[in-house]
């Protein structure tokens, strides 16, 4: 399970012109789900998520968490993040999960955040979407349960 994580003032993601799911202070996060990923990788990309400290302290230092500040986090599906380009110029999603695994997967990622107490809002899985972004910094975080050394 892959993730790029962006410290943002505001982000949005829109359907057909429909806002689907706004944040103002917090994190943006794009999720990949693999083919092989299991709750594990959600779990283990969750607790990251919710405690990476990249919101700076009164020192200046990034020393808090999105939970520390009291922000939000934006959680998007996107299976590009396993897009390989490796043997030419068309990317290859064959690692990407099927979509019925990578829904649930993706699900069962912001029902972690959400039991970590923190506001979810969402995209529409398997939508065309829209993403607007304030990023703050900026900060860019790329998250891999695969690499977890």
């Amino acid at each position: 399970m892959r993730a790029v994580v962006q410290r943002v003032s505001s982000a949005e993601v829109s359907v057909n012109g429909q806002t689907a799911g706004r944040i103002d202070s917090g994190l943006l996060v794009l999720l990949g789900v693999g083919r092989g990923d299991t709750a594990k990788d959600a779990a283990y990309l969750a607790g990251k998520t919710a405690g990476l400290r990249v919101f700076e302290g009164s020192d200046g230092r990034m020393t808090k968490s999105v939970r520390d500040i009291g922000g939000a986090v934006l959680a998007i599906s996107q299976f590009t993040l396993f897009g390989d380009v490796r043997r030419g110029l068309r990317p290859s999603f064959d690692s990407a999960a099927d979509p019925e695994t990578a829904e649930g997967l993706y699900e069962e990622f912001v029902a972690q955040l959400r039991a970590a107490g923190l506001e979810v809002a969402t995209g529409v899985f398997r939508a065309t979407m829209r993403v607007d972004s304030v990023n703050e910094g900026p900060v860019t975080i790329l998250l891999d349960s695969t690499k977890l050394l």
